[in-house]
């Protein structure tokens, strides 16, 4: 049985610089841990608490210590993300991912001022041209009465869904003022009983998106996943959350062992790493990205493992502490 000195043993806390800001960051942190079966990814962002972390620390022992799943499918159709920035910077990006054959973008809104987001949609639906699917993610920033007048500004852009608009208590009532449809994550992975979450789902959302480093692992999301399909009859996206690519290996093994996948998985982050803890990164080829364990290389871990300070090397052992604690709180 895996102690946490076998973990601690085995860590290594990495830093990777973004391309762009994104979700407030210029810099990706976290830390790898080896087990028999390879490599699992502990990257639980600074706000995230100790029980949440404690999921993404199941994650990365699952992906450390088990095999994985069975897949139904050797790649996955992916979808390219665009955090919020200016118009030319988002045409620009989406020409990017067109050139990586994404021809369905993910784009960050919640601007202060809508007016910029409209420009940002409009800019990207120019370039995408009328058959290219365009999702929002507002990560529960707009009050209700905002993603009424929001959804109804943007709407024009042909979306194909806007992901938690607003916060989650309000998404049953925003569905019923607006045509767009809607997808939840935040509200399925700050959920304290994930065991509880089913038919309700149903009356506040038309997708779910499922993050499999905050649910606790390829298994959890699988079981997640047909139990919405199950009790709502949703279908599901899987997501990643920024991850290295033996983060993202994980997810993408999650993606690649749920039976019905009819959208794009959101699995296109590796664009925004300006490097990454494996020479040849996980990012979308002809539109897709292939199943497999990722190994990271020993020169690019060295590289991602310099650049972390000694104090943020401390923060990474301590928080893996904490969430190993919070862990086996959980379990009792």
């Amino acid at each position: 049985m895996t102690q946490l000195r076998d973990l601690l043993a085995s860590a290594v806390p990495f830093a990777l610089p973004l391309t762009r800001t994104f979700r407030g960051l210029d810099v990706r942190e976290g830390l790898l841990v080896q087990g028999p079966f390879g490599w699992g990814e502990f990257a639980p962002f600074d706000d995230y608490s100790d029980e949440a972390a404690a999921r993404w620390l199941n994650a990365a022992m699952e992906a450390a210590l088990m095999e994985r799943p069975a897949a139904v499918r050797d790649s996955i159709l992916v979808n390219a993300i665009i955090p919020m920035c200016d118009a030319n910077d988002a045409a620009l990006m989406t020409r990017e991912a067109m050139a990586r054959g994404c021809m369905t973008i993910k784009v960050k809104v919640g601007s202060a001022d809508l007016a910029d987001d409209i420009a940002r949609l409009a800019a990207i639906r120019e370039v995408l041209g009328p058959t290219g699917a365009i999702r929002i993610d507002a990560n529960a920033s707009w009050s209700l009465d905002g993603a009424v007048t929001a959804l109804l500004e943007l709407e024009c852009f042909g979306l194909e869904y806007a992901e938690q608009p607003c916060a989650s208590a309000d998404l049953r009532a925003l569905r019923r003022r607006t045509l767009v449809p809607l997808a939840i994550d935040e509200g399925i992975r700050h959920s304290r009983d994930l065991d509880s979450l089913g038919r309700e789902l149903a009356e506040s959302a038309d997708v779910a998106i499922l993050k499999p480093q905050t649910l606790g692992g390829v298994a959890a999301t699988l079981r997640l996943a047909e139990r919405v399909r199950d009790l709502a009859s949703m279908p599901v996206v899987i997501s990643g959350s920024l991850d290295t690519s033996v983060g993202l290996s994980a997810v993408v093994a999650a993606a690649a062992a749920v039976p019905d996948l009819p959208f794009a998985s959101g699995l296109g982050t590796g664009v925004l790493l300006s490097d990454d803890v494996v020479d040849t990164p996980l990012i979308p080829v002809d539109g897709r990205i292939a199943v497999g364990r990722v190994v990271p290389d020993e020169s690019a871990l060295a590289r991602a493992h310099a650049r972390v300070a000694p104090e943020r090397r401390d923060f990474w052992r301590q928080r893996l502490t904490r969430a190993w604690a919070a862990r086996e709180r959980l379990a009792m």
